[in-house]
């Protein structure tokens, strides 16, 4: 059974940073695709920055280029989210979620809170 547990979330001043944590467990990811979503208040899901598991290569929404990292840790099943230059429209519930490198995500974390205070 895939789990997916996020950690890292708060609150933080705008211009402020954060790290989010996603412990991965319940299977080998290789060929998997790990993403980091959010979800606003009053908004729909969007997503944030994804990983491909096994290459390492990198997909960011505009939102966040040049201001958010993606990265994993494949020997300890983690993926990180740094995020800096933090802005109010930042402030989300944060999710962290993989499935297959060629198709849909199929496990999803519970999310953590990330507050952004202007």
């Amino acid at each position: 059974q895939v789990q997916l547990v996020e950690s890292g979330g708060g609150l933080v001043q705008a211009g402020g940073s954060l790290r989010l944590s996603c412990a991965a467990s319940g299977r080998t990811f290789t060929n998997f695709r790990m993403g980091w979503f959010r979800q606003p208040p009053g908004k729909e899901r969007e997503v944030v920055a994804s990983i491909l598991w096994t290459s390492a290569r990198t997909y960011y929404a505009d939102y966040v280029k040049g201001r958010f990292t993606v990265s994993r840790d494949i020997a300890q099943n983690m993926v990180y989210l740094q995020m800096t230059s933090l802005r109010p429209e930042d402030t989300a519930l944060y999710y962290c979620a993989t499935g297959p490198a060629s198709g849909a995500y199929a496990y999803w974390g519970q999310g953590t809170q990330v507050t952004v205070s202007s």
